[in-house]
C-alpha cells in the first residue's frame, strides 16, 4: 500500500512540473526556427551574460533572469529561451504575473538548439 502512495506522489510531482505555467505556450527549437523572422515577436534570452556571449541565437535580446522584465513590449508575443528550458519557464511565469498575455517558452532551450 505504501508503494502506491509513493508512486502517486511521484506521478503528481512530475505531472505538475512538466505541464508548465498556466497560459504559457511552449514550442520546440525546431518550431522556433520557423519563427525567428516573426516581426510580431520579441525574442528574450534569460541566461547569464557569459552564457549568452558564449553562444546565442541572432535576434534574441539578453536580459538575465532576475532582471526587470516590465519594460518589454506588451503588444508582441514574448518568446523566451535559456539553457535547458527551466529558467525560461520561470521567466514566463514572471511575465504572466506582470500582465503579459502572449508568452511562449522554448522547450529544451539552447541544449536542444541545432542552428
Amino acid at each position: 500500500m505504501e508503494w502506491i502512495i509513493v508512486a502517486a506522489a511521484l506521478f503528481l510531482f512530475y505531472f505538475l512540473r512538466l505541464r508548465g505555467a498556466k497560459g504559457v505556450k511552449s514550442i520546440t527549437t525546431a518550431e522556433l526556427k520557423n519563427r525567428l523572422n516573426d516581426k510580431n515577436a520579441f525574442f528574450l534570452d534569460v541566461r547569464t551574460n557569459g552564457e549568452y556571449k558564449g553562444r546565442n541565437i541572432r535576434g534574441f535580446k539578453n536580459i538575465p533572469l532576475g532582471s526587470d522584465f516590465s519594460k518589454l513590449p506588451k503588444d508582441k508575443e514574448i518568446i523566451v529561451i535559456c539553457q535547458s528550458g527551466m529558467r525560461s519557464q520561470s521567466a514566463c511565469k514572471q511575465l504572466k504575473k506582470l500582465g503579459y498575455a502572449n508568452v511562449t517558452n522554448v522547450r529544451g532551450g539552447m541544449n536542444s538548439w541545432r542552428g
